[in-house]
């Protein structure tokens, strides 16, 4: 394994889009957090309220030389739907928008380039993902971490979102799932 690398991406609910990364090839960790706003240390209670301007996102650390950062922004834009402007299914406002937080130029250029290629699969669809960052990552409260492992499996809002995301993954990007 090589230098591990990190990429910031918001698609709604951080308990979906972690869910589905754990399960990405090269995807050695995912933590759940907050990023975009004007607030320092954010609580879960004050994100929600839309206040303070983050959004819900994970933080995934990968194995750039198993997969391409590139390659984890295709799966990103492929399991959540980034035409939805500041929603995910029943999650509306500001802090379930899609979003990529970028960490510097090259990143940006890769974000702008994955939009685009989602954008020219998808005709008539526009994506609304934003292309933001650098910014401040706070993590989320630690009952928030690896939520679907064990919460989230008894909760009916996450049995009802995650499995088809899930299923979408295995369906869509078959090579970019862990075995087992």
């Amino acid at each position: 394994m090589g230098q591990l690398e990190q990429a910031i991406i918001a698609g709604g609910c951080f308990w979906c889009t972690e869910a589905v990364f754990r399960d990405v090839v090269g995807v050695s960790e995912v933590e759940s957090g907050y990023i975009g706003g004007t607030k320092a240390n954010p609580t879960y209670k004050e994100v929600c309220s839309g206040a303070t301007g983050h959004a819900e996102a994970i933080r995934v650390t990968y194995d750039p030389a198993t997969i391409s950062y590139a390659d984890l922004l295709d799966v990103f834009l492929g399991t959540h739907d980034p035409t939805q402007l500041n929603r995910q299914g029943g999650d509306v406002g500001t802090q379930y928008r899609s979003a990529i937080f970028v960490a510097d130029d090259d990143q940006h250029a890769e974000a702008e380039a994955a939009i685009a290629r989602w954008n020219a699969d998808h005709p008539g669809q526009q994506a609304v993902t934003t292309i933001e960052g650098p910014a401040e990552w706070y993590p989320a409260e630690g009952y928030h971490q690896e939520y679907w492992e064990g919460e989230g499996q008894r909760n009916p809002y996450c049995l009802a979102v995650i499995p088809p995301k899930l299923m979408k993954l295995r369906k869509s990007f078959q090579n970019r799932v862990k075995p087992g």
